[in-house]
């Protein structure tokens, strides 16, 4: 199972949140990048730059975050927040990301996204499914769509996508523990789903859980700031699976 340590930007410093919402806002760090390099020296491999103030604008609004981060480590990221358009697109590529994170849009144009994946290839994009009571909410977590994680999935899986990571939001920044039940509905579902599971993640005994339950992934934030879990805990893990 691969381990995604998550940063989360608000005006240029990292942040968490609980639940999505903006008021519980905690700050971390005033440089991202010094965060991305102590991932980096315990030898994990990827990692998930959320873009914050680019999803409530609806345009990328830290590219040079991106930039001085892929600079200062060999760490593979995925970027998203705010992605609305091709330019953004290639912007977030040649600034230095490995993937492009496509929530909002994967479901308000799927046929656009389908355009990309057969344009810049499907691994190049991790698809954001953010779930509250299983329906889908878009931009930032503060639009309601009537859609459920389930029609979602089967639609991306259909247009080609590889990856998707799920966030529970009522699970995510508590340290309360992911939502097993739910990924393993989803996998039983869609067995062959490359799944990583996202919000929620106390500390070590979750990520055994998620792998028994078939998850590929794991994004891991909060936890690590912390002190629940350590960046050398995680690479170990990793390591051995």
């Amino acid at each position: 199972m691969i381990i995604i340590p998550a940063i989360d930007i608000i005006d240029g410093k990292v942040v968490r949140l609980s639940t999505g919402d903006f008021s519980t806002k905690k700050e971390y760090y005033n440089d991202p990048v010094d965060a991305a390099k102590l991932f980096n020296a315990a030898g994990l491999q990827r990692l998930h730059l959320v873009d914050l103030d680019g999803a409530r604008n609806r345009k990328p609004q830290n590219l040079k975050v991106l930039y001085r981060i892929a600079r200062a480590t060999n760490l593979q990221i995925d970027f998203g927040g705010g992605i609305t358009c091709k330019n953004d697109v290639k912007a977030i590529f040649d600034t230095g990301a490995s993937q492009c994170t496509i929530g909002s849009l994967a479901v308000n144009n799927k046929e656009l996204l389908q355009q990309w994946l057969n344009e810049f290839g499907s691994g190049k994009f991790l698809i954001g499914a953010d779930v509250l009571d299983e329906e889908i909410k878009i931009s930032g977590w503060l639009k309601e769509t009537g859609i459920s994680i389930f029609d979602f999935l089967q639609n991306m899986l259909e247009i080609g996508a590889e990856e998707v990571f799920c966030t529970d939001i009522s699970m995510d920044g508590k340290l309360n523990g992911p939502s097993l039940n739910l990924y393993k509905r989803i996998l039983d579902k869609f067995p062959g789903l490359k799944l990583i599971a996202s919000g929620g993640v106390s500390g070590m005994q979750d990520l055994y859980r998620l792998q028994n339950a078939g998850c590929y992934g794991a994004i891991v934030g909060k936890a690590i700031y912390e002190g629940k879990i350590s960046p050398e805990q995680l690479s170990n893990f990793e390591n051995a699976c």
